[in-house]
């Protein structure tokens, strides 16, 4: 009986061709097979060996008629089988290279290594993409701009783009909204139930679209973190200054800015205990014990025991020896010795080290 898991469909009741051996006994000859019924053999082939074939990618009309092409197929002969196995084979051997679908396709290869101006305006030319998963492109998005997306559409639109993030990441867009609004989004989650999928590939194209609207941004980051991450490198009386100045001129932005500011006194509240001793592996040996023997202000002890209680007993007793024999320290040395650990744990920051602890907002 004919293993039907491993040959594939053709016309039922159709007759193979036939040829004759020396012997004399019929040989079944491979079919003459259209590339759409090859296609659909290697797509049934790769199936049956437990391949993942990302089929979603392809546009909406080569998934309709390959699906109604594997329909029309009846049982086919191992020798078709082998035949057009080897032909795919071959065809695999010879390619030497493979370009992207299209501009859109294009732009996704190379969109981190053309200047800015020139990808946005390629992304205008390309349109919205046609092939794909637009919610891919938006998972990756920073999650400001989400939040200011979820705000601007409506609350059905907000909840279907809720459902359609990771977990973390729709977690993280609910803090970066106001209360009422992430409740009422929540609320409308229950409201999806009935949601077909092409309504949400709508919602994902359109919202995907805008993405390609967007004018083209100067700046990565936005004001606030960029002044706060010029204070983060000044003196505390520079940065005090600043910000009493920005109170009196914008108490918004500098709200925006103090969030963004990271200092030696914050060590104790947004350093988690278990990366202290990655962070001192990037520290100087001199600027630690310039930066913990200085420490004056109360908020500046705190972190410096909070550091000395976060490493190895013989490591700490060894820098309090250092300290005591280091004496007085100049203000100024201790100041830029406090720069260079925050500098370090910045640097941790930014290639993915250690994270940060967020700040509760109402505090």
């Amino acid at each position: 009986m004919q293993d039907t898991n491993t040959s594939l469909q053709v016309t039922p009741g159709a007759t193979p061709p036939v040829g004759d051996q020396k012997d004399g006994r019929p040989r079944v000859v491979p079919r003459s097979l259209s590339n759409r019924q090859k296609a659909a053999v290697v797509v049934r082939l790769l199936l049956n060996e437990g391949a993942e074939i990302p089929l979603e990618e392809l546009p909406d009309e080569l998934q309709e008629k390959l699906t109604h092409q594997l329909g029309e197929m009846g049982l086919v002969d191992r020798v078709t089988l082998d035949a057009v196995a080897q032909e795919f084979a071959e065809a695999l051997d010879s390619v030497g290279l493979s370009f992207p679908h299209g501009l859109a396709g294009a732009l996704d290869a190379v969109d981190s290594k053309l200047a800015p101006a020139t990808a946005a305006r390629l992304r205008k030319v390309a349109g919205v993409r046609q092939i794909g998963d637009p919610w891919q492109r938006l998972r990756e998005i920073p999650i400001e701009y989400l939040a200011s997306m979820a705000q601007a559409e409506s609350t059905e639109i907000a909840a279907v783009m809720l459902s359609k993030l990771e977990t973390a990441k729709a977690a993280q867009l609910l803090g970066h909204l106001p209360g009422p609004i992430a409740r009422r989004i929540t609320y409308a989650v229950s409201k999806t139930a009935n949601v077909t999928p092409e309504a949400v590939d709508r919602i994902g194209w359109s919202l995907a679209a805008q993405l390609d609207q967007r004018p083209t941004q100067a700046f990565a980051d936005g004001p606030g973190a960029r002044v706060g991450a010029i204070l983060n490198q000044s003196k505390a009386s520079t940065r005090d200054g600043l910000l009493t100045a920005l109170d009196e001129e914008d108490s918004d932005f500098a709200s925006v800015v103090r969030q963004s500011i990271f200092t030696f006194a914050h060590i104790p509240v947004r350093i988690l205990p278990r990366d202290v001793p990655a962070i001192l592996r990037g520290v100087d040996q001199a600027n630690l014990v310039t930066a913990l023997a200085g420490v004056s202000a109360e908020d500046d002890k705190t972190s410096a025991d909070f550091l000395l209680s976060n490493m190895s007993s013989r490591m700490a007793d060894n820098l309090r020896e250092e300290m005591a024999e280091r004496g007085k320290v100049k203000q100024s040395d201790n100041e830029d010795a406090m720069t260079q650990i925050v500098g370090a744990i910045r640097a941790l920051v930014d290639e993915g080290t250690i994270t940060l602890i967020e700040e509760d907002s109402d505090e």
